[in-house]
């Protein structure tokens, strides 16, 4: 274009097309600039969701200081040095955020910043000298070092914490950077020097960021080392574990009373109230159950740790019952059994083993040691027969008789919501129509296989199956905003079941919008 002698037509084509070439250039340099402002606004909405949680998970460090004090109360002091530190340098950094915004305001119409117009980075030359710091540039690089050595100080040398540290170390790392061009630059320069407005602001943002999850990452990390540290003896609890939960006049009472975490290093000095095995270090129990009802067990261990007597008292309780003479049945979700569905229930007599207890009732099968699955057939009632055989040799028996219901009427929906859904046609016109049992305890499959669809003033479809057919797409689409589209008369089939259809359907209407 700048060989030989141009006319005056090929000068203004030529100029055109210069033109052109500067407005793409231009379109692309705003859709970057958004991109970057984009990217800003997820950073700061995620560094606001932070200091939330953030500030809960100080304030349960807190809670547990206060309560249980120790290690606890040790985590807190040094979540609270980390605490200061990160506010510090997250509200330099937002002073810093400041200062790249000036002369830039927000919409009031949008909320947001004019992106596309921050394509200088005017505001932050004074950081600059040549290629070296203004005292400017020297403040910002001593506040990264301080933030460092603050967290340093506040972590100390635990180990728990040494690999935070280093990510700390990495991600403020200020030595000079090589550029793509193998020239060395100084660390602001290469971050910052000569980059749009809106791509400072997107960096600092990540700062924020970074230290944010940092204090994230030490407040979890104090939690879970105190709580390790707080495994002390000082902090455990002694357990009476009995043989079983109730004894027969007369009977031998055994069990063991053990601490709640048990290692073979976890023995007592001494033991009152129990017999001490000296190979495992368990308290063992036994004696004569006495008279019916409840009875204590009392005792105490006594530990010696750093030097120091630590006593822990424990104390137990078990109940004393007659021999049975009646069994204990009993429905696993309600007071009666459906038809229909598999109804598991627990069958046994208190002080016999399950093994020794047999249950009989048409529809009753035995699954497991005491559990049993009960799917009644016709009638209104059914009677369980249940015998035990004590450890005496004597057999006691008792019945019970149980109601059976059928399933309830379950309830129409549409997309799995029920009542008045609204939505655009469209929806509907894809939506699967279905039903649920509500306020139901059993685990059910429902299949619909037909229903009724009905809007004012049009004649009702008739549907096979569970989705709108052509004609109802067809009646659907003379329908306007606010109309309401009855669903019912919804046949229903349990799963499984065969045939066999449930009682009716709730409708569910659906209300265009």
């Amino acid at each position: 274009m700048a060989g030989g002698k141009l006319t005056p037509r090929q000068k203004m084509i030529n100029l055109m097309y210069l033109v052109f070439i500067a407005m793409l250039a231009m379109n692309m340099s705003k859709e970057v600039l958004s991109a970057f402002g984009l990217m800003n606004e997820k950073f700061e909405t995620s560094n606001e969701t932070s200091k939330g949680s953030n500030e809960q998970l100080l304030s349960a460090l807190d809670t547990k200081a206060a309560e249980a004090k120790g290690e606890f109360a040790l985590a807190a002091a040094t979540a609270h040095k980390v605490a200061s530190a990160t506010k510090e340098f997250y509200d330099y950094v937002g002073t810093l955020k400041t200062e790249v915004l000036k002369g830039f305001e927000v919409d009031p119409e949008t909320g947001k910043l004019p992106y596309e117009a921050m394509d200088k980075g005017d505001n932050i030359d004074d950081w600059f000298i040549g290629e070296g710091y203004t005292p400017k540039g020297n403040e910002i690089i001593a506040k990264i070092n301080k933030y460092k050595a603050d967290m340093k100080l506040a972590l100390g040398s635990d180990k728990k914490y040494a690999s935070i540290l280093a990510e700390v170390d990495k991600k403020f790392d200020v030595s000079d950077v090589k550029n793509k061009d193998g020239v060395v630059d100084k660390y602001l320069s290469y971050h910052f020097k000569g980059f749009p407005a809106v791509a400072s602001l997107a960096k600092l943002s990540t700062w924020q960021s970074d230290v944010k999850k940092t204090e994230s990452d030490i407040y979890s990390t104090a939690l879970g080392k105190a709580a390790v540290a707080a495994a002390s003896y000082s902090n455990y609890q002694a357990i009476v574990v009995l043989d079983k939960n109730a004894y027969f006049q007369g009977e031998n009472v055994t069990g063991k009373v053990v601490l709640g975490r048990y290692d073979e290093n976890t023995k007592p000095t001494n033991v009152t109230g129990a017999k001490l095995d000296p190979a495992t270090g368990q308290a063992v129990i036994s004696l004569t159950a006495g008279g019916v009802g409840e009875q204590n067990i009392n005792g105490q261990f006594t530990f010696i740790e750093d030097g120091k007597t630590i006593p822990l008292k424990f104390q137990g309780k078990y109940v004393v019952v007659p021999r049975p003479n009646s069994a204990t049945i009993s429905a696993d979700k309600m007071n009666v059994v459906y038809r229909g569905v598999v109804n598991p229930m627990s069958i046994s007599f208190a002080g016999i083993s399950d093994s020794d207890v047999t249950a009989s009732a048409p529809g009753l099968t035995k699954v497991g040691n005491g559990k049993y699955n009960m799917s009644p057939g016709g009638g209104n009632e059914v009677v369980i027969n249940v015998s035990g055989k004590m450890s005496d040799g004597k057999v006691a028996t008792d019945k019970r008789v149980y109601r059976i219901k059928g399933i309830p009427g379950p309830t129409g929906t549409i997309r799995g919501e029920t009542g008045i859904v609204k939505g655009p046609k469209s929806n509907l016109e894809i939506a699967t129509i279905g039903a649920k049992l509500e306020d139901f305890d059993f685990e059910v499959g429902l299949n619909v296989v037909g229903f009724n669809l009905k809007i004012s003033g049009q004649p009702t479809v008739v549907v096979q199956g569970n989705k709108l057919n052509a004609q109802c797409k067809a009646v659907l689409s003379k329908a306007g905003r606010g109309d309401q589209v009855t669903i019912s008369e919804i046949k229903t089939k349990l799963v499984g079941a065969g045939s066999y259809l449930l009682p009716r359907t709730a409708p569910v209407i659906f209300e265009i919008q």
